[in-house]
């Protein structure tokens, strides 16, 4: 018997948009199906843009999953391109029926927890925890974005191996995968090392950007990794994701500490509140004896956590301490966060454990219902 229209289609709903991650069918790339006498299967397909990087990877999915129907004997796939209009019908739909961008994050009913990654000053190892964070929440099941907010020292696509640049649609931006998360840095648009040279507006719109032009989907948790210091960046989060929640990162020295209480204490200011506190790089294993060595001091990180659930009259947890790792520098210079790579190792446990603490399973705990009474 020759293979039925319905039972192909159903066969291209299980392929899904490698970058929009949803099935073809919904987004209206199937333009035809013909099937021949012989049982061979012609399947048109739209592609959402001329020269998509994941042409191929299209053609093999849809190949393998009309291949699977009873009567198909082979499968070839024709390729076209969106016009204007359904490129810009595809972006409406995205955004969920809402023609002009949006910050998804800031709407009331959002569902999607929103972590500001900040820090007081550079070179406490912010940008490493945030990776091994997202990472650490992958491993857990849920669903991951990570924005590197810092414009002028970005280098989240490094840490994270993200060699891939962002397809535009229309208007919207569609941000590559990996690890199993969204990733989305001013990093994929510049050529080479070359520096960003921008000020406050522009850093402002590129990060609204950010946030509102790329399509995220539907997250459970979006990371942003911030600049150090409390200047433009930090403002406009607070602006563009007021429900965004602060997550501090210290080492235990005194320097990076009083800093880190400043980073801390901007959020009373823009009235956001403060996750917790991280400590990192809190003590070197010996080697040799396994002995820790307090390279940068102790107990930092309890004190800022004291210090700004003063500030902020509530209480403000030190969510874990880190312990300095070769292998967690050696997995952001591969691309390979420490969390995946060695699981088991100290830093990656607890880093694991800070991920937990953070995230609790979705609900509508706390939330305001749009509820009438009749």
């Amino acid at each position: 018997m020759l293979p039925t229209q319905e039972a192909i289609t159903a066969a291209l709903a299980t392929v899904q948009d490698p970058e929009i991650h949803k099935p073809i069918t919904e987004l209206g790339m199937v333009k035809g199906i013909t099937v021949a006498e012989d049982g061979s299967v012609l399947v048109d397909v739209y592609l959402t843009v001329t020269g998509c990087p994941m042409r191929d990877r299209i053609t093999a999915d849809v190949t393998a999953a009309v291949m699977k129907v009873d009567g198909v004997t082979g499968v070839r796939v024709d390729l076209d391109v969106m016009s204007d209009e359904q490129r810009a019908g595809l972006q409406t739909k995205l955004r969920g029926g809402v023609a002009k961008a949006e910050v998804p994050f800031a709407k009331p009913e959002s569902l999607t927890r929103v972590f500001a990654i900040a820090s007081g000053k550079g070179g406490v190892g912010k940008s490493s925890v945030t990776t091994n964070l997202a990472a650490a929440m992958v491993a857990q099941g849920l669903k991951v974005g990570v924005v590197d907010a810092d414009i002028h020292g970005h280098s989240i696509p490094r840490m994270l191996g993200v060699d891939a640049r962002p397809t535009k649609v229309q208007n919207m931006i569609m941000p590559p995968s990996k690890h199993g998360m969204k990733v989305m840095s001013i990093g994929m648009f510049t050529e080479g090392n070359s520096p960003v040279v921008w000020r406050g507006p522009m850093l402002h719109r590129a990060l609204e950007q950010f946030l509102a032009d790329v399509f995220w989907g539907d997250l459970d948790v979006l990371l942003m990794d911030l600049p150090p210091g409390t200047g433009d960046i930090a403002i406009s989060v607070a602006q563009l994701v007021p429900n965004a929640e602060v997550v501090v990162v210290t080492t235990p020295q005194l320097a990076a500490r009083e800093v880190a209480e400043r980073a801390g204490a901007i959020a009373q200011q823009t009235k956001q509140r403060i996750a917790g506190v991280i400590e990192n790089m809190a003590g070197l294993p010996c080697p040799h004896c396994g002995e820790r060595v307090d390279v940068f001091g102790s107990g930092g990180g309890a004190i800022v956590a004291a210090t700004l659930s003063e500030a902020m009259g509530t209480d403000v947890p030190l969510l874990g301490s880190i312990p300095i790792d070769i292998r967690l520098r050696e997995g952001g210079d591969a691309g390979y966060p420490l969390v995946m790579s060695d699981p088991d190792a100290p830093a990656a446990k607890e880093l694991r454990a800070i991920a937990d603490r953070l995230v609790k399973p979705r609900g509508l705990v706390g939330r305001p219902l749009s509820l009438s009474v009749v």
